[in-house]
């Protein structure tokens, strides 16, 4: 019988777990809560006890797998499968991938979770393939990965990708990072609100106000749902943010070039409204030779992209080992 995969994708409030076929196939996924108390010490003999629960119910064994895929937020070094720090979780020099070989005896591949969602994209989601792709995720803040000629960007020290913290405006808002002028102040669904409140401030008898009067808070969701029914100053805020992403695709362009670009997280959930418009800042600031070969999409896979990254990342890493 062919080899299954494990993918793992540990989040700040749930660890999502897969088991997954080599042809990038679901064929079981769960969740359990991230327990963060301790810096998060127990997090990963929970994960464990639940895999093997799950493998007990489905009449399966350790060594069916062929290894573990695992993204996790913060910073990682890839080599070694360390976190080296992963602050909403509470780690620090972390010995995951260490950890998890001693529990399965299988071989253990760590990656930023960004990283790993944009690996699970690509295998069986909107990238289809593409040997060099850029992927933006419009969160809380904004997380990024890259791929080139069909392996994910790392860098020396795996700080590759992070392009939330591309600087945008030197005299920009403060960034949590201890820059300023970071793109997730302003294209991050935070930085939206953020840019509602300063428009609020300008325009008190505005739309975006009125709801901010009303509910003593305003979401990007509000901003958006604003635009489509036309409002003015929701749509220059949109306009705004598009503008600020088409500028930072068309930079990349010139660096990696890509075949694609896509657009996740819960900001892309604006769907055709943001999309439309990053493609008309695109074009407008790229080199046709690079607009004309790149696509910008939105993600498909959601919450799914992490585990079947994670699949996707032990199936590259053996491979590579064998050539």
């Amino acid at each position: 019988m062919e080899k299954l995969l494990l993918g793992i994708d540990i989040g700040g409030t749930s660890v999502k777990i897969g088991i997954i076929n080599q042809q990038g196939e679901i064929l079981e996924k769960w969740e359990v809560p991230t327990n963060k108390l301790n810096a998060g010490i127990t997090i990963v003999d929970e994960i464990w006890a639940s895999i093997e629960r799950k493998l007990s119910i489905l009449h399966l064994s350790i060594s069916s797998f062929l290894g573990v895929g695992v993204g996790a937020p913060g910073f990682i070094d890839m080599d070694s499968g360390i976190v080296s720090e992963a602050v909403n979780i509470g780690w620090k020099d972390f010995p995951l991938a260490d950890q998890l070989k001693e529990k399965s005896s299988l071989p253990v591949f760590v990656a930023n979770d960004a990283n790993i969602a944009v690996l699970g994209e690509n295998w069986t989601g909107a990238g289809n393939q593409a040997k060099n792709l850029v992927a933006l995720t419009l969160g809380t803040g904004v997380g990024g990965g890259i791929i080139v000629n069909g392996s994910i960007l790392n860098g020396i020290n795996g700080m590759a990708g992070e392009l939330g913290h591309l600087t945008i405006e030197k005299d920009g808002y403060a960034c949590n990072c201890g820059n300023n002028g970071c793109l997730e102040t302003i294209a991050s669904a935070t930085g939206i609100v953020r840019q509602a409140m300063d428009k609020i401030a300008s325009y008190p008898d505005s739309k975006p106000a009125e709801i901010y009067k009303k509910y003593q808070a305003i979401t990007a969701k509000d901003i958006f749902d604003l635009a489509k029914d036309g409002d003015a100053i929701a749509i220059s805020i949109v306009k705004r943010t598009a503008d600020v992403l088409g500028q930072v695709i068309a930079n990349l362009g010139v660096i990696i070039n890509p075949s694609k670009v896509l657009i996740g997280g819960g900001v892309s959930k604006a769907g055709d409204l943001l999309v439309n418009e990053i493609r008309i800042a695109f074009r407008k600031y790229a080199l046709p030779r690079v607009s004309d070969a790149c696509e910008i999409k939105i993600a498909q896979l959601g919450n799914d992209a992490g585990i079947i990254g994670g699949a996707s990342l032990v199936l590259e890493k053996l491979n590579n080992d064998n050539s």
